[in-house]
């Protein structure tokens, strides 16, 4: 067996085995060439295409990961839809309330919400094919990773691209990315996160705690997942009912 077929082997035996991929009903291309795997494929959720991702990297011989996953949404929708979902939740949430707000479209840009005192940042929206890019700056990892995880929770996306820029540049903590998670669940209508205690390090997330309902506890779990930066998330969270 050539190197070539034997990383492809080694990796697709990696997905087969993880649970959360369920690749007998979510097929993943695989391709490789000079150490560069490359996958392509809808997966079921955030969590799936991101432990997809950490498993193909980890096989030996791998020097790059070529993302081409998308995430199977629960509605399809049109990219307009999609994205006027997007600025509606942007310009509700209070931590964008001075944030200027704009979208792209057939080669122009509009304007959602102009702040020109005391602004925090500018966000910038496009989707394409249901991915939506976020670009443009605001002030804290914070606010970046919180703008991500408003736009997985839009119907109809299917991945999420943040190339929000932090303005100024400080250090990225474990502290700031528990703090962000509290405040996700906080907005996340389908949990309650009275009794949900999250703490992080080394990008790795930890739920304690409880829940009343399982959807409950796989949705908090899929809001760490999420979140920019998460690389591993553990799911502590007891269902009380």
């Amino acid at each position: 067996m050539n190197p070539r077929e034997a990383i492809t082997r080694q990796v697709h035996a990696l997905l087969e085995r993880e649970t959360r991929i369920k690749l007998h009903r979510h097929p993943v291309a695989i391709h490789n060439a000079d150490g560069v795997v490359v996958l392509d494929g809808e997966l079921p959720d955030v969590a799936a295409k991101k432990l997809a991702l950490e498993l193909a990297a980890s096989v030996r011989g791998v020097d790059g990961v070529v993302d081409r996953l998308r995430v199977r949404p629960g509605e399809r929708r049109g990219d307009g839809a999609v994205r006027d979902s997007l600025v509606r939740r942007l310009c509700a949430e209070r931590e964008f309330a001075n944030c200027t707000i704009r979208w792209r479209a057939n080669g122009g840009v509009e304007t959602a919400r102009l702040v020109e005192a005391d602004a925090i940042g500018e966000i910038e929206i496009a989707v394409s094919d249901g991915v939506i890019l976020l670009e443009g700056r605001v002030i804290s990892q914070s606010h970046r990773r919180f703008a991500g995880v408003l736009g997985w929770w839009t119907p109809g996306c299917r991945d999420v691209v943040n190339a929000l820029a932090v303005q100024p540049e400080h250090e990225d903590t474990d502290e700031e990315l528990a703090d962000v998670l509290h405040i996700v669940l906080e907005a996340d209508p389908m949990v309650d996160p009275s009794f949900i205690r999250a703490n992080c390090r080394g990008k790795t997330v930890t739920l304690e705690g409880a829940v009343s309902t399982e959807r409950q506890k796989s949705r908090a779990e899929l809001d760490a997942w999420a979140l920019f930066g998460v690389e591993r998330v553990v799911n502590r969270l007891e269902v009380t009912d």
